[in-house]
């Protein structure tokens, strides 16, 4: 689908992921057209999957969530059971954010968000009880340096023909 997007494709994908809330009449200005093909443009970048969903970008500590941490996972056995198994008990849990598995020592890692400390031990306590977890490892955020959309639309030249 890359190779079908065109330069107007692309200055919407990159002008929606910056702000998903910008209307449709000032997301057509400024890619330069006018409100109805960029709308239609929009609906078909939805229907092709390429735009998800969009959201709002909440603070967490505005909100009473203190706590980011990281916790890396290690499972006893690997196999389509145990994966599929351990990952619903991932998508239970609300204050797992992000799941993703790796390549390597580590098969997953979490992205969790508490509202102390506490709450963040008592899940981590819950994780490593799991039957198949061999190791938990974690990590304490102090500051967070950059957050930026999942896509480096920035590095996207174009292709226009």
């Amino acid at each position: 689908m890359r190779g079908r997007l065109d330069s107007i494709d692309w200055a919407i994908l990159k002008e929606l992921q910056a702000d998903g809330s910008i209307t449709n009449v000032e997301l057509a200005r400024r890619v330069g057209l006018s409100a109805p093909p960029c709308l239609r443009r929009v609906r078909a970048l939805e229907k092709a999957g390429i735009i998800k969903a969009y959201r709002a970008m909440l603070d967490p500590k505005a909100l009473g969530f203190e706590i980011v941490c990281f916790a890396m996972v290690q499972l006893d056995i690997q196999g389509k059971k145990e994966l599929n198994e351990f990952e619903q008990h991932i998508k239970q849990w609300p204050m797992v954010r992000e799941c993703w598995t790796l390549s390597g020592d580590i098969d997953f890692i979490l992205k969790c968000v508490a509202s102390n400390l506490a709450a963040f031990q008592n899940f981590v306590s819950d994780l490593t009880a799991l039957t198949n977890v061999r190791n938990v490892r974690t990590a304490l955020t102090l500051d967070l340096i950059k957050d930026e959309p999942l896509v480096p639309l920035e590095d996207v030249t174009p292709f226009s023909g």
